[in-house]
């Protein structure tokens, strides 16, 4: 099963196990039974604190459980986690052999003291970029806690289940068995959620910190390169993000970033993240912003308000919120949603193994899913407001090349339809010849376009008439001292390198502002703050 190369590396990692584990497998005679034993067999002579049972009774098969040895710490996946979800195997031994894991204290602390039953369960699937950081928080967070249990379910093995319970988007989490939530989920997010407690000890904590010289809003790449350059010039710097990383974490492959030929949206989010922390910046994760309040005089301080009720202040502020996938707006789009309505083709697609879906738009991301569905639904139909496809050429022509894809343009959505439950179909107008038409379907992918994330902006400074923060080559606002950049602005061509770029030009740019303040002015305001 593991790759000759492969072995000798995990062979390596499993040196770091302290405690004793237990792999528990539970089998029947199908082929992925006979597939998950064989990787079992291949993992357990690589570390002599590593023991397999063949005798496990769960009703789901295959799976296995990995159990500290002598004490009720145990992981459990159903299905056989390579692809992404190889790495959550890997760290779930090390985990439950005893390896710390890399989370502060203070969320152990956090984790440790929640008090309940948690029996949490986690579809996802092996091609999910996204479910893996979900599982191996739900898996640390079972480690760390005894009443916490989680099984990570495959989603393309457990068919049944995936019907039974209508799971159309990955990762989707169920506690106690209910719905508990769809997405990418770290522990802390998970945490916060079951400690009722914790907003408010944060919103506390923020409440008490001193001004910031430069405050950048969001923790995508334009944002972390704007914390990092301001972090360099030796000045007092935060970041509030609602998740760090931002879209950057939704993405799958990346091949234009320059000196790095491939990588995946997490890992170069984690990169980003790692290297923000290698510098004196008090990133806040988690924190939704709602309002800003500008500063009525040059040098004051502005104020971030956050969805918590607690407030930031700084001299400057980077505003780097990012973007999102646009809506369709119509009519069975948010009923529908994680219920056959999805954005992420990557994430979702093999939950819709065999069966017949759209694809709505065709620039190069709807033309890119299109192709990557193809090869494992039954059936794509792509459709496309405009008369002719945007994508580029040579995306075009593979899509036209399969067989089981079906390219509708001056197409223009008008409705999802469903029976309550899931997705049935959707109805579009034939804006050539005015005729309403329906399709029959299961699934709906949106790939059409981004939304900036400016609404709590809309009455504080100038945005475009799409939305977007209007910017100067400086990278400056509206609002003196409330600079901007990455895809939330009017710069066109919404790429990281080019977010990146921005970013740093706008903490540059915030530098040259502070040092040009009245010294005896922002030192009133600081005292004052």
């Amino acid at each position: 099963m593991l790759d000759a190369d492969l072995k000798p590396q995990l062979q390596a990692y499993l040196e770091k196990v302290v405690h004793p584990i237990e792999l528990v497998a539970s089998l029947d005679g199908g082929d992925s039974s006979q597939e998950l034993k064989g990787l079992l067999e291949d993992i357990a002579p690589l570390s002599d604190k590593i023991t397999l049972r063949l005798d496990g009774a769960d009703a789901r098969k295959p799976s296995f459980a990995i159990n500290r040895t002598g004490t009720d710490v145990s992981v459990r996946f159903a299905g056989i986690p390579l692809g992404h979800e190889f790495t959550s195997l890997v760290l779930a031994l090390l985990q439950v052999g005893g390896h710390p894991p890399k989370v502060s204290q203070e969320v152990v602390e956090q984790v440790r003291s929640l008090d309940g039953d948690f029996r949490f369960e986690t579809f996802m699937s092996l091609s999910c970029h996204s479910c893996p950081d979900t599982v191996q928080a739900l898996n640390l967070m079972s480690v760390l806690n005894p009443n916490i249990k989680h099984v990570a379910v495959d989603g393309a093995l457990f068919q049944d289940e995936v019907n039974e319970r209508q799971v159309m988007a990955v990762p989707t989490v169920y506690l106690n068995g209910e719905f508990f939530d769809t997405g990418r989920m770290s522990v802390e997010q998970i945490a916060a959620r079951l400690d009722t407690g914790a907003g408010e000890r944060a919103a506390d904590k923020l409440k008490n910190k001193a001004p910031f010289d430069v405050l950048v809003v969001g923790g995508g790449p334009a944002g972390a390169a704007a914390a990092i350059y301001a972090a360099r010039k030796g000045i007092r710097t935060g970041v509030a993000a609602e998740r760090f990383g931002g879209q950057v974490l939704d993405t799958m492959a990346i091949e234009n970033y320059i000196s790095v030929p491939y990588t995946e949206g997490p890992k170069l989010a984690a990169a980003l993240e790692q290297h923000v922390h290698e510098y004196d910046v008090d990133v806040m994760n988690l924190q939704r912003a709602e309002k800003l309040i500008p500063t009525d005089r040059e040098g004051g301080l502005h104020e971030i308000v956050l969805a918590n009720g607690a407030s930031l202040k700084a001299k400057t502020v980077i505003l780097s919120t990012g973007a999102r996938w646009r809506n369709m707006n119509v009519p069975g789009e948010q009923e529908y949603r994680n219920k056959g309505v999805t954005y992420c083709p990557h994430c979702d697609g093999p939950l819709f193994k065999g069966k017949r879906v759209a694809v709505i738009g065709g620039g190069n991301s709807g033309v890119e899913a299109a192709i990557d569905l193809a090869g494992i639904v039954g059936h794509v139909t792509l459709l496309e407001f405009d008369s002719k496809l945007r994508a580029d050429e040579v995306l075009q022509r593979k899509l036209r090349s399969l067989p089981n894809v079906d390219v509708i343009v001056s197409a223009q959505t008008t409705e999802v339809q469903g029976d309550g439950h899931k997705v049935t179909g959707l109805a579009y107008t034939d804006r050539s010849s005015g005729e309403s038409r329906h399709v029959a379907l299961e699934g709906v992918f949106v790939q059409i376009g981004l939304l900036p994330n400016t609404e709590w902006l809309k009455a504080t400074l100038q945005l475009s008439p799409r939305g977007e923060i209007e910017v100067d080559a400086r990278g400056e606002t509206s609002v003196p001292g409330v600079f901007a950049a990455g895809d939330v602005t009017t710069v066109p061509y919404k790429q990281i390198v080019i977010a990146v770029g921005e970013g740093a030009k706008a903490s540059l740019s915030a530098f040259d502002y502070l040092i040009r303040l009245p010294v005896e002015q922002a030192e009133e305001e600081i005292v004052a703050a």
